[in-house]
């Protein structure tokens, strides 16, 4: 039972830290659109137009993917709210917890991607 509870300790300490990180993110991704309207307000070749229309879709689609996950941990956490303490540790919690522990290193990858891709752009264009 002791094991049980530390493991589902890590797993609500897992989803809060995740929980943190995707608010950050989304926080971010508006500095990142104001910054694009900076770009937009000086009106730069179409190039730079392109690059912008491309960023403020990418930031759409992040946004939207920051609260498909966010929405995951929530539904994560209450189901850890609800677990049986005699489950065993390999069960659902833990195949619940690895396909969203994926999801997360997934998106994380790409928001740095895509945040590395910006500021190149924010340097030539600003």
């Amino acid at each position: 039972m002791q094991t049980q509870v530390s493991y589902l300790s890590d797993l609500r300490f897992n989803l809060e830290t995740w929980k943190r990180e995707l608010r950050f993110h989304f926080n971010e991704m508006d500095t990142f659109q104001e910054k694009l309207e900076e770009v937009a307000s000086r009106e730069f070749s179409p190039e730079a137009m392109k690059g912008l229309e491309n960023f403020q879709n990418r930031i759409l689609i992040e946004k939207n993917e920051i609260s498909k996950l966010m929405h995951r941990c929530k539904l994560k956490m209450n189901n850890l709210h609800r677990a049986d303490l005699t489950e065993s540790i390999d069960g659902r919690l833990l195949n619940e917890q690895s396909t969203l522990r994926d999801d997360m290193r997934t998106y994380i990858r790409m928001h740095y991607d895509l945040k590395e891709e910006m500021m190149d752009y924010f340097l030539k264009w600003l």
